[in-house]
């Protein structure tokens, strides 16, 4: 059976979300880099929380008994593993200070922590308010 989630716990995925979302684009809007390194990570932000959220999803639809295919599974650890290798090699390889470095890893990471919660937390809700 699945619990409610607390409405800390849901304030909380959403805060975190929002700051590692909303801190990592202020980071690049105040980045003093090309518009194509810019986009680069904006793509790279904008794929991991996609692909992190599809594993999520491909995850908890196991458990509960829902199918999914194998290759869509696999792909989705795929590309969240893949974002997370591009993330790394573009901050290893930037001319960014060790601190910005860790700032867009920081945020990122957040990010990515937020929307897996927030995913959760809305299919724990969708759940409990359909066994109502």
């Amino acid at each position: 059976m699945t619990q409610k989630p607390s409405n800390a716990f849901k304030a909380a995925s959403w805060i975190a979300l929002g700051i590692g979302i909303v801190g990592y684009f202020i980071g690049l809007w105040r980045a003093d880099m090309p518009l194509n390194e810019k986009g680069y990570y904006f793509t790279v932000v904008m794929f991991g929380l996609f692909s992190a959220v599809s594993v999520q999803k491909c995850v908890r639809d196991k458990l509960e008994g829902i199918a999914v295919t194998e290759i869509y599974y696999g792909l989705s650890w795929f590309s969240t593993i893949l974002c997370l290798v591009l993330l790394s090699i573009g901050l290893f390889n930037a001319t960014l200070l060790p601190s910005e470095k860790g700032f867009y890893a920081f945020a990122y990471v957040l990010a990515i922590f937020g929307a897996i919660a927030v995913q959760k937390n809305t299919r724990d809700t969708q759940n409990i308010n359909q066994t109502k």
